[in-house]
């Protein structure tokens, strides 16, 4: 059973890249729980490591989109980032927050 602060923290790993990307930090909420409140639960590890992968896709996704911005094919691929961005986080926290796992579907893994 995963407790209500498990939750919580799970939640705040996913919406808190939202907020963070606005300052550009996205990957600094979901590392900062994984390194403080992922040695206390692997469910808020689980989360956090699943958005902090998320965030890395986003930001190498972005990179590629600004480099081909002068063909128009970055101009949509960073429209369909931005959004991507903005919906998947939501979903995974609502998932965290009903205390189940949520997998990125276009997430690269590369931290485990």
């Amino acid at each position: 059973m995963v407790s209500q602060d498990d939750k919580t923290m799970g939640l705040v790993a996913h919406i808190g890249t939202i907020l963070g990307n606005f300052v550009g930090l996205g990957f600094a909420v979901p590392l900062v729980l994984m390194l403080t409140k992922g040695k206390e639960s692997s469910f808020v590890r689980a989360h956090a490591v699943e958005s902090l992968n998320f965030q890395i896709t986003c930001f190498i996704a972005a990179i590629i989109a600004v480099a081909t911005s002068c063909l128009g094919i970055g101009v949509l691929l960073g429209l369909a980032v931005g959004v991507l961005a903005l919906v998947f986080p939501i979903l995974g926290g609502l998932k965290a927050n009903e205390g189940q796992t949520y997998k990125y579907p276009f997430a690269i893994r590369l931290v485990k």
